[in-house]
C-alpha cells in the first residue's frame, strides 16, 4: 500500500498542476486535448480488458451489478449535481456560469476523484502490474481534470486562489480513496467493480466526446495510441 499511496499522491499532484496551469493561462489548450485522447484510449482498455475480468472473478453476479452502479452513480452526479460541462476546457470566455455551479462541479468531480484513488489501491491489492496499469490510466486524465475544475471555479466568479484550492480538494479526494482501500483491503471486492464502472463512464462519456469534437484523424489516432500503449505495457508486465 506504500506504493499505492505514493502513486495516488502523484496522480493527486497532477490534479493540482492542472489547476495551476489554468490560473497561469500560459499553456496551449490543444496539449490538454492530447492528454484527454491518450487517457481515454488507455482508460477504456484497462477498464474493459483488466478491471472488468478481475472484478468478475469475485462474483459473476454481483460484480457486473456493481460496475453498472459505478457507471450510473457518476452519470447521475454529472447530470444532476454538476450539470453540463466540457471535460478539460470549461473556460466560458463570453459568459460566467451560476455562482453555485462551481461548488456543484467540485462535489461531482471529488466523487470521481475518490474512486480514482479506490481504483489505484484496489489494483495493487490484486497485483502490482494491475495497479500500475490503473495508475497510468488515471494519471493521464488528471491534468485535464484539475484544469476543468479550476476553470469552472473561475467561470463561476471565484478567485484564482479558490480555483487552485478546488484542484487541491480533488487531490485530497484521490488520496482518501487510496487510504480507504489501504485500511480496508477487503473492500476491494466492491471497490474494483465500482471503479471499473466509473472508469468506463469517464472514458466513454466524458473523454471520448471531447476527442470527437476535434476534426481530422489526429485525435482518433492518439486515442488508439493510448490503447496500444496499454497493450504494450501489459505485454511487458507479463514477461
Amino acid at each position: 500500500m506504500a506504493l499505492a499511496l505514493l502513486l495516488g499522491s502523484l496522480a493527486a499532484v497532477a490534479d493540482v498542476l492542472g489547476g495551476v496551469i489554468l490560473v497561469r493561462r500560459n499553456w496551449p489548450h490543444h496539449y490538454l486535448r492530447y492528454f484527454i485522447a491518450l487517457g481515454a484510449g488507455f482508460m477504456m482498455a484497462v477498464a474493459i480488458l483488466d478491471m472488468l475480468p478481475e472484478s468478475i472473478k469475485f462474483s459473476a453476479i454481483w460484480a457486473p451489478a456493481l460496475v453498472l452502479a459505478g457507471y450510473c452513480t457518476i452519470h447521475l452526479l454529472e447530470h444532476t449535481i454538476t450539470g453540463h460541462f466540457h471535460y478539460g476546457e470549461e473556460t466560458h470566455s463570453h459568459a460566467f456560469i451560476h455562482s453555485h455551479t462551481g461548488w456543484s462541479v467540485l462535489g461531482g468531480l471529488a466523487a470521481h476523484s475518490f474512486f480514482d484513488g479506490v481504483a489505484i489501491a484496489s489494483g495493487f491489492v490484486l497485483s502490482r502490474s494491475l495497479g500500475w496499469l490503473i495508475f497510468i490510466a488515471i494519471f493521464l486524465h488528471k491534468l485535464p481534470e484539475g484544469f476543468t475544475m479550476a476553470s469552472v471555479m473561475v467561470a463561476a466568479g471565484r478567485s484564482r486562489r479558490a480555483a487552485v484550492t478546488s484542484a487541491i480538494a480533488l487531490a485530497a479526494a484521490t488520496i482518501a480513496g487510496v487510504l480507504i482501500i489501504g485500511l480496508l483491503p477487503r473492500w476491494v471486492q466492491a471497490g474494483l467493480p465500482l471503479s471499473a464502472g466509473v472508469a468506463i463512464y469517464v472514458a466513454a462519456t466524458d473523454l471520448v466526446p471531447e476527442v470527437n469534437r476535434e476534426p481530422g484523424i489526429r485525435m482518433p489516432l492518439i486515442f488508439l495510441l493510448g490503447v496500444a500503449i496499454f497493450l504494450g505495457v501489459r505485454l511487458l508486465a507479463s514477461l
